[in-house]
């Protein structure tokens, strides 16, 4: 039995991979992060796909990067609004939840270790993204790098830990192409950054605009709700 672990945000990108890995074959262990993200409706999204794909676990844990803020997810900033896409390319936006990735890959890691599985898998995406610094393959080679000195199933394995990122080099587009031919029900993901208090997407902030572009590439319609059309 192959296991993996899988990043879980309950967003589209990590549905999408969650489809691919079990696809590939393997038994799936998901983790997904209270972290004091002011989008949580997306733990209770998490929750559902879980259900859905029959997970052989799922762990929702805590960590309170609020207490640090630095980050219009986490701190009383306002979201960036109405943004083009070649605008969201510019520079780092405040929506960067400081070292976000690095702290979620390490708990992973460290659950994958527990497992016995050399295999980690997260939905990240350098094509159509807002420019996170810890969304380039730079970045995960580099971590992978580190998991391997860093972890006794790396020195003392015969086999190395891989981060598998599928999506990594795809357009959002070609990832809803991609999940759609999988069967993926987008309607359970959500992906808004400032959802109203029922948890309907904005429709103006840039997870939002790079979302509706994926679909109006991959020629079909998002069927979630929005506050706004994008």
């Amino acid at each position: 039995m192959k296991k993996a672990v899988i990043l879980l945000s309950g967003g589209l990108d990590s549905t999408t991979t969650l489809a691919i890995a079990q696809k590939e074959g393997f038994t799936l262990y998901g983790l997904t992060f209270r972290y004091g993200q002011r989008h949580q409706f997306e733990i209770a999204a998490s929750q559902k796909i879980a259900q859905v794909y029959n997970l052989a676990d799922h762990i929702i844990t805590e960590i309170n990067l609020r207490a640090f803020g630095g980050s219009a997810l986490t701190d009383d900033i306002d979201v960036p609004k109405d943004r083009s896409v070649n605008t969201m390319k510019e520079s780092i936006p405040i929506t960067y939840v400081p070292a976000r990735n690095t702290i979620f890959l390490s708990f992973t890691l460290a659950w994958a270790e527990v497992l016995n599985t050399r295999h980690i898998f997260l939905g990240i995406n350098a094509m159509d993204y807002s420019g996170y610094p810890d969304c380039r393959p730079e970045y995960i080679q580099s971590f992978e790098t580190m998991a391997n000195l860093a972890t006794k199933a790396g020195t003392e394995g015969n086999q190395p830990i891989t981060i598998h990122t599928p999506l990594i080099s795809m357009t959002k587009g070609d990832i809803i192409k991609k999940g759609l031919a999988l069967g993926v029900d987008y309607s359970l993901t959500r992906s808004c950054y400032d959802p109203d208090d029922e948890g309907t997407a904005c429709g103006r902030c840039d997870s939002c605009r790079l979302r509706q572009k994926g679909f109006r590439e991959a020629g079909t319609t998002d069927p979630i709700n929005y506050s706004v059309l994008p």
